[in-house]
């Protein structure tokens, strides 16, 4: 049976993130307008969401990352100490400066979209009086998967740089 359900606050990063991504067979895409080096508990101890990411491509489940601008310097540095990001085939990273979306699919059976960015704040990640106020739906919908899949396909494959007028300003155009 089919499902929506609303997740709000710190609840999207227990049930995205703690939840959702760990039980990835296959793939992962997220796709978000900033990204921030997110520190997310990992056991007894809190360890860069980086390393979750490295921790599934090691497993052997692809990882696309879709951001709107480069990361900053904490990210990048954490970026560096996982060698499975940079070497493996299995993960990629697209940048587009128009991507606003925010959207994290887990094998395209399971969706969450909403408000957060790929922050500690804007996924609850954080003291929960220094957070963002965010909310976001879950869904496995087959009616709501298929158009944001196709979307973000779209969005991979280049399509939508044939006819993007802010071509000027891409840093890495994919097409």
């Amino acid at each position: 049976m089919a499902m929506t359900e609303l997740v709000l606050n710190e609840k999207i990063h227990q049930r995205v993130i703690v939840e959702m991504i760990p039980k990835a067979r296959t793939y992962v895409w997220i796709v978000t307008a900033d990204l921030k080096d997110m520190h997310v508990a990992k056991g007894r101890k809190f360890v860069p969401f980086l390393e979750v990411i490295s921790d599934l491509v090691l497993q052997g489940i692809a990882v696309r990352l879709f951001h709107a601008k480069e990361p900053g310097p904490r990210f990048r540095k954490d970026f560096d100490r996982y060698p499975a990001l940079v070497e493996s085939d299995l993960f990629e990273r697209v940048l587009c400066p128009r991507i606003h979306t925010k959207a994290i699919i887990v094998d395209g059976i399971r969706a969450f979209i909403g408000s957060p960015n790929l922050t500690g704040a804007g996924m609850g990640a954080k003291n929960p009086d220094k957070r963002n106020f965010e909310a976001g739906l879950i869904t496995d919908h087959p009616e709501h998967l298929e158009p944001i899949l196709e979307w973000i396909d779209h969005l991979y494959l280049g399509d939508l740089c044939q006819t993007c007028q802010r071509r000027a300003y891409c840093p890495d155009p994919i097409a």
